[in-house]
């Protein structure tokens, strides 16, 4: 990936449109800390990761450790946040990942990860819908002896989450923060429970023993359990919606990537507490993602474990919405600076929300939705069923994708300051940057490698090239309307990753009224 030497303090070129009213910006000073947080901690689901995650991993790895890979992870996210954060203070844009390399590598650059971006949470997003309709089917024929298609419920969801994405942003946070808190103490319950109640092991720290993580799943555990820390990196994409972005943003990503590493790292040794760690993995394998719900059921019993049912559901639908409005704040990035058509870089009414990106997303998820039902003709407990490719293909595609984007941020991050001639004063944080990166690399690379494990496919399945293709696709359709922008619109592609800047540098160089 080539860099722009335009790309640092881009001013505006001649002939960028202007922006004229507050609907080419959104409303700023709707956020505090705790909004913030919120909406950003939302996106892990935590319910979802220690009930659905977490056996998963154990079963199909094999990996006793998974403790301490969430420590590990989290160091390594901790280095990536010291140089991400530090640009959130000189780059405030909705559209945050493509806007930081954009700002480091050029506007090419920029324009390849919006559309990997674009791409990676619409499948992160529209894949949840798929396990959110069948844990509802579930239910309905578990409490209500009601046969609901799986379908049914994601469709309702999609409407009511394309709905409040209309709504004001505080309105979004108060519905995602309530979901949240109450996820968290329920799993807090649980983990104060097989404390209280160990197996027969007792209370061991093996699973924090470095020899658990031998053998060959200890790559692809990397991938599964990094998927759970998705959303941390979501902060940025507020920091127009702050009143002080360049506190708070930093703030925020660093309380949420610690948060999310001790949460789960505790988490995950607590059921390995509750089973034993010598029979951890071939429990997760018997009971799956009913692992949580059988060890609840036992030691806080009936209607713990069905509350915890109903919370794993809402825990999902308030992930979905937050991952909903992050893809609209990048499709109305996109929109603002001529990435995609200026419709979309508009906000709506009084609310002040990205609203035609909102109706994007929306569309996206209906017709995915819509076309893995009228494919799927077997039931939904087969592990084959289309709901289940679903959820399984739209996750580890967004994953991926987000994982590439962290690892060319990091790049970008180095290059920024020393381009900024700040590379001394910023030593500390480009060595973080540059190990991060590495390290975001090799679990990129190790996810492409086996991405059949990751989907259950065969291993001499297309799929498992078709489908992390897409992100591959998507950068480099993204690096070649970029490269056209540079040629036929230097104006337009001057603008990328900009944001709002672009207008208030118009603005103050008089060109506009």
């Amino acid at each position: 990936m080539t860099t722009d030497s335009s790309s640092t303090n881009r001013a505006p070129a001649e002939g960028i449109s202007t922006f004229k009213g507050r609907e080419r910006a959104l409303r700023a000073d709707r956020l505090g800390t705790g909004g913030l947080l919120l909406s950003v901690l939302a996106a892990t689901a935590p319910l979802m990761v220690v009930a659905g995650v977490m056996p998963t991993t154990f079963a199909v790895m094999g990996i006793v450790g998974q403790p301490l890979l969430f420590v590990v992870l989290g160091a390594v996210l901790v280095l990536f946040s010291l140089g991400y954060a530090e640009m959130s203070r000189h780059v405030h844009n909705a559209g945050a990942f493509y806007a930081y390399i954009s700002r480091g590598l050029g506007g090419t650059a920029g324009a390849g990860a919006a559309l990997v971006a674009l791409v990676a949470y619409n499948s992160l997003q529209v894949g949840i819908y798929g396990i959110f309709g069948f844990e509802v089917s579930g239910l309905f024929a578990t409490y209500a002896d009601l046969e609901v298609a799986w379908w049914i419920p994601a469709l309702a969801a999609a409407l009511a989450v394309g709905a409040l994405g209309w709504l004001k942003i505080d309105v979004n946070a108060k519905v995602l923060g309530v979901l949240l808190i109450i996820e968290v103490l329920l799993v807090v319950v649980f983990d104060i429970a097989a404390v209280a109640d160990p197996g027969k092991e007792g209370l061991s720290l093996h699973a924090f023993n470095p020899d658990t993580l031998t053998g060959a799943g200890v790559g692809t555990a990397l991938c599964f359990c990094i998927a759970a820390f998705l959303g941390f990196e979501q902060a940025p994409v507020y920091a127009e919606e702050t009143s002080r972005p360049h506190v708070l943003v930093p703030r925020v990503m660093f309380l949420a990537v610690t948060g999310v590493a001790v949460f789960f790292a505790i988490s995950s040794w607590a059921l390995t507490v509750a089973t034993g760690p010598a029979t951890i993995v071939a429990t997760s394998q018997e009971q799956s993602a009913g692992l949580l719900f059988f060890l609840t059921e036992d030691r806080l019993g009936s209607t713990f474990t069905d509350v915890l049912h109903v919370l794993f559901v809402t825990g999902m639908f308030a992930a979905m919405l937050s991952f909903h409005n992050v893809v609209a704040r990048y499709a109305f990035a996109m929109g603002r600076e001529g990435l995609l058509p200026a419709a979309f870089g508009r906000t709506t009414g009084s609310s002040g929300a990205p609203g035609t990106g909102s109706l994007l997303q929306s569309g996206i998820a209906v017709v995915l939705v819509l076309t893995f039902a009228l494919t799927d003709d077997k039931p939904a407990g087969d592990p084959t069923a289309p709901v289940l490719h679903l959820f399984t293909w739209g996750g580890n595609i967004g994953a991926l994708g987000v994982i590439v984007l962290m690892a060319i941020a990091s790049l970008s991050v180095v290059v920024f300051f020393v381009r900024r001639g700040a590379a001394g004063a910023q030593a500390w944080r480009l060595v973080t940057s540059a190990v991060a990166g590495i390290a975001l690399l090799a679990i990129a690379v190790y996810t492409v490698k086996d991405f059949d494990v990751l989907v259950g496919t065969g291993p001499d399945s297309a799929l498992r090239w078709i489908l992390p293709g897409v992100i591959g696709l998507a950068l480099v359709t993204g690096l070649v309307q970029g490269a056209i922008l540079r040629t036929r619109a230097p104006g337009t592609h001057a603008r990328i990753g900009l944001g709002n800047e672009a207008f208030q540098l118009e603005k103050e160089a008089g060109r506009t009224p």
